[in-house]
């Protein structure tokens, strides 16, 4: 670690932005699963339904890749978990618009997920450059 880094990990402003977006995907996913989850008349399911499920896991990631960089003693096992980070912040940004199209009310939600993505994105620069 640098010495500009926090002594505790949850000092970090990523890390707390990572649970904030982890809260408010679990939150989308919970109040669209509701609308999701209804058979349509041909008794098929939405196949939106695993989209939901997906930003949950894909969120819930994001600390443990965050905590896995800081804490990798060589550049190259560093540059991995960073590299996982931005896969699953570019899967969860792809996944809102997919949920965007879904048949639900709870996709006005959304484009709050992603604003928080932005920001986290513009932490994820400023952090890379303290590792």
């Amino acid at each position: 670690m640098s010495t500009n880094t926090p002594l505790n990990l949850s000092e970090l402003p990523i890390y707390k932005k990572a649970i904030e977006i982890f809260a408010l995907s679990q939150s989308i996913s919970k109040y669209l699963n509701h609308d999701l989850s209804i058979l349509k008349s041909d008794g098929t399911e939405d196949s939106n339904i695993y989209f939901s499920g997906d930003i949950v896991q894909q969120s819930v990631s994001l600390v443990p890749e965050i905590l896995n960089a800081e804490q990798a003693r060589f550049s190259e096992k560093k540059y991995k978990h960073i590299a996982s980070l931005k896969r699953l912040t570019n899967m969860l940004y792809k996944n809102s618009y997919r949920l965007e199209r879904s048949n639900s009310n709870g996709k006005d939600f959304l484009p709050i997920l992603r604003s928080e993505l932005k920001k986290f994105k513009k932490l994820q620069r400023t952090w890379l450059l303290t590792l």
